[in-house]
């Protein structure tokens, strides 16, 4: 039982030094994922639609 007790505790301290992000990061960090996401599947829908182009040209 002491450990669980001591381990609560030690938690509870660690949970003290715990920075969280302001509202403004948040948001600002998930603009910059989509922006990210949205790039990245841009790209591979242009080099899918290039490889099946030349595939279609071939056959």
């Amino acid at each position: 039982m002491e450990k669980l007790i001591t381990y609560f505790k030690l938690s509870k301290a660690e949970l003290r030094k715990v920075i969280f992000p302001l509202k403004e990061q948040v948001r600002n960090a998930y603009i910059t994922v989509f922006i990210v996401v949205a790039v990245v599947s841009l790209f591979l829908a242009l080099v899918d639609w290039i490889m099946s182009s030349i595939v279609s040209i071939v056959i």
